[in-house]
């Protein structure tokens, strides 16, 4: 990739354009070893502090468990956050991560207690129809995964999907951020992704035309920057 000196910023570069190695083919040790890097790197970096904060905003009063499904959920790692925060907090939840590739719900299982109930599926979340009701979806590093109309589906997915409220965390697309990342040696896979993910991140205009071909009035909408280096969308229905 080079150095991030050399990395033009000021547009958001599409996954078809600039493909990340993880989204290939690769062994399953290596993605699973990918991913476990990639838990290291949310925990050194504050990466599910903004979801978790959302969640402390969860409306009272709501039926008994709540139904959280994590998209593009990988080897886990949030939906395992999400259930120690629950825990902590008393709030009875249903958690089930989604993810197309079929290495994830293996990865998750290897690296999830069987105690916490966790429910993994392969599969395409746009097609996903569970038998209880979705309270809340949340995504982490999905989104600059997706083409900008596959983003636009999974918005209109959410909002027909959900009772009460939805929140995506993903990257700000700045070269401070992808500087940072490069100061510490992650899996080889991580090294070469990181900077290409920064790239395909985003910055708030992106998600305002994003929310707007999602048909979702801006002001129901909040985009937050979270230090460091996300840039995260949630609305509550």
């Amino acid at each position: 990739m080079g150095s991030s000196a050399q990395i033009d910023f000021s547009r958001r570069a599409s996954p078809h354009e600039l493909p990340e190695l993880m989204d290939g083919d690769c062994s399953y040790e290596d993605f699973r070893d990918c991913l476990r890097s990639l838990e290291t790197v949310n925990r050194w970096l504050l990466g599910y502090r903004p979801t978790l904060a959302w969640l402390e905003r969860l409306p009272l009063g709501l039926r008994d468990p709540v139904h959280i499904v994590d998209v593009g959920s990988g080897g886990g790692d949030l939906l395992r956050q999400i259930a120690g925060w629950a825990r902590r907090r008393g709030i009875a939840v249903q958690l089930t991560g989604i993810d197309l590739n079929p290495y994830a719900a293996r990865a998750a299982a290897e690296s999830t207690p069987k105690a916490l109930g966790i429910q993994w599926v392969t599969g395409d979340a746009l097609e996903y129809r569970p038998k209880n009701p979705v309270d809340i979806v949340v995504s982490s590093l999905l989104a600059h995964h997706l083409e900008d109309e596959e983003i636009v589906a999974l918005l209109r997915w959410m909002e027909a999907t959900v009772r009460v409220g939805w929140f995506i965390n993903d990257l700000e697309r700045a070269e401070w951020s992808s500087r940072m990342f490069g100061w510490v040696r992650w899996h080889w896979l991580v090294r070469h992704d990181g900077p290409v993910s920064f790239r395909r991140a985003f910055q708030k205009e992106d998600w305002v035309s994003l929310l707007a071909a999602a048909e979702l009035l801006r002001e129901t909408v909040t985009v937050e920057k979270w230090r460091p280096g996300r840039l995260c969308v949630g609305r509550w229905i």
